[in-house]
């Protein structure tokens, strides 16, 4: 071989293995920089932890993100409006002008009852006095109802007949029906634990066992059952339904148990499950059709598919998300602002009275419509310029994948933009796992559960909750089942 080919050889491959090397050493710098955006995503998705927890136990629980309505008012620059104020000054006035007034008469001491100019003693009245109003809180108190029964003999010595005993709520039952609708009201609006109710009633010269309150509720929730199964058929029914859950701890169980609410406009009704699987969801609205608002939890694509419910999502989910990413992405206050944009059309057809009509779906197609479309190519311009495993980049991941879900309601004016009312419903629940920290065993949960729909539909309706239960307490038991509907909250009319 001639010298220079051989030379030519050795060069070539000199530059292929230094061609190989930068190729290694590139491969090598890829993979490293790689490494490094994962060891750095790693590092603030920990990060994001240990300012939770910190926040938890060291910082206020409450979420500081404003509601849209106040986020809309003060980016407009609005105040409270003074008529709105006065308005709900003049309707408690109102209110407060019912409860019954006793007069109490307050006499000039004797000492004062002489003219100090000329000592005359018969001073005459001026009028009808001066009044003053004070509002007083009169402690409740227990009556014991002695039931006399007549009993009648005839002079035959053949016949005698007794009086029909009072009715009762159950069989054996010692305590009457406004009682026990109390306790229940007690613990399911007020979030009372019965602990606190057996100190209340010592301090009222009743002693009551935390037992046979306990007792008393749960069989009440028994014969009430009738009526929270026929409040699920209407929540099955509905075409529109809205639904989330909360954890709870149940005492014989080392895993927690789970409340789950489903929110139609007409009902509220919750339901007790040993777990968070998507068979409760498939329990209550399996085999329907319509629409099924949640948020991205996968335990309801059982029900929420191709052969059940479509699916909506939640605007506030999805806000929230980009609220709690402005400490480190300051851009998400562009997100935030956007996403206030569809509210302020929600609030524009609220004040126009067009709720959930083919007048709001027009305004939603005007005006929503063109802001989702910009609100959807600035999520794809940014989901580039954050790392997916940080909190900006999850937002964003959020909002694209549920992108159909969260759209679903540019479809029908009856879906609303996010599923605040059925959270909102999971608050007395949030409140009495605070209070009365656990339910007993799955069997209470469900019994609580039950007795929840019924007080939270009550609600919904603006029906007196005790009321309610002591008239319908007397008549579950009796009531023709053809017509149970009618002692649903809804229907209710009282027979007091």
């Amino acid at each position: 071989m001639h010298p220079r080919d051989a030379e030519n050889e050795r060069l070539r491959a000199d530059n292929q293995a230094l061609r190989d090397l930068v190729t290694t050493l590139t491969s090598t710098i890829e993979a490293q920089k790689s490494a490094f955006e994962d060891q750095r995503a790693a590092f603030e998705e920990l990060l994001q932890k240990f300012q939770q927890l910190e926040r938890r136990f060291l910082g206020k629980k409450s979420e500081k993100m404003p509601s849209p309505r106040d986020a809309s008012r003060k980016r407009r620059g609005e105040k409270a409006d003074p008529a709105k104020t006065q308005k709900k000054r003049k309707a408690r006035a109102e209110q407060r002008s019912e409860v019954e007034t006793v007069r109490v008469e307050h006499t000039v001491p004797d000492a004062q009852r002489c003219c100090p100019h000329c000592n005359r003693t018969d001073l005459a009245r001026v009028g009808n006095g001066r009044v003053t109003k004070l509002l007083e809180y009169v402690p409740g108190y227990f009556v014991c109802e002695e039931h006399v029964q007549e009993t009648l003999a005839c002079a035959c010595g053949d016949y005698i007949v007794t009086a029909p005993p009072p009715p009762k709520v159950f069989e054996g039952a010692r305590y009457g029906p406004h009682f026990i609708a109390h306790l229940i009201v007690a613990k399911c609006v007020d979030s009372i634990p019965l602990h606190r109710l057996e100190k209340r009633f010592e301090r009222l010269g009743i002693p009551m066992s935390r037992s046979t309150m306990t007792d008393l509720f749960h069989r009440a929730a028994e014969e009430l059952a009738p009526l929270v199964e026929r409040l699920f058929v209407m929540i099955a029914l509905a075409t529109v339904v809205q639904a989330d859950e909360t954890s709870i701890k149940i005492q014989d169980r080392e895993k927690r148990g789970f409340i789950w609410t489903f929110v139609t406009a007409d009902a509220i009704g919750y339901r007790c499950s040993p777990d968070r699987s998507g068979e409760t969801p498939k329990q209550v609205l399996g085999g329907t059709e319509g629409v099924l608002v949640v948020d991205g939890y996968t335990g309801y694509n059982q029900v929420a598919g191709v052969d059940g419910r479509i699916r909506a999502g939640c605007l506030a989910h999805a806000r929230r998300k980009f609220f709690e990413s402005l400490d480190v992405a300051p851009e998400a206050q562009e997100a935030l602002d956007q996403i206030l944009t569809i509210y302020e059309v929600e609030y524009e057809a609220e004040e126009l009275g067009i709720i959930g009509t083919g007048e709001h779906l027009v305004l939603r197609k005007q005006k929503s419509v063109p802001r989702m479309a910009k609100f959807h190519a600035w999520l794809v311009e940014q989901k580039s310029l954050h790392p997916p495993r940080g909190k900006m980049g999850k937002a964003i991941g959020y909002a694209l994948r549920g992108w159909e879900a969260l759209t679903a309601f540019l479809d029908d004016a009856r879906v609303p933009v996010d599923n605040n009312r059925s959270e909102a419903a999971l608050r007395i629940a949030a409140l009495g796992r605070k209070n009365f920290l656990f339910v007993g065993h799955p069997e209470a949960g469900c019994n609580l559960a039950g007795l929840y729909s019924l007080m939270a539909t009550c609600r919904l309706h603006g029906v007196n909750p005790e009321a309610y239960l002591a008239d319908v307490l007397m008549r579950v038991g009796t009531h023709p089942a053809a017509e149970i509907d009618d002692l649903l909250p809804h229907r209710w009319i009282s027979t007091g």
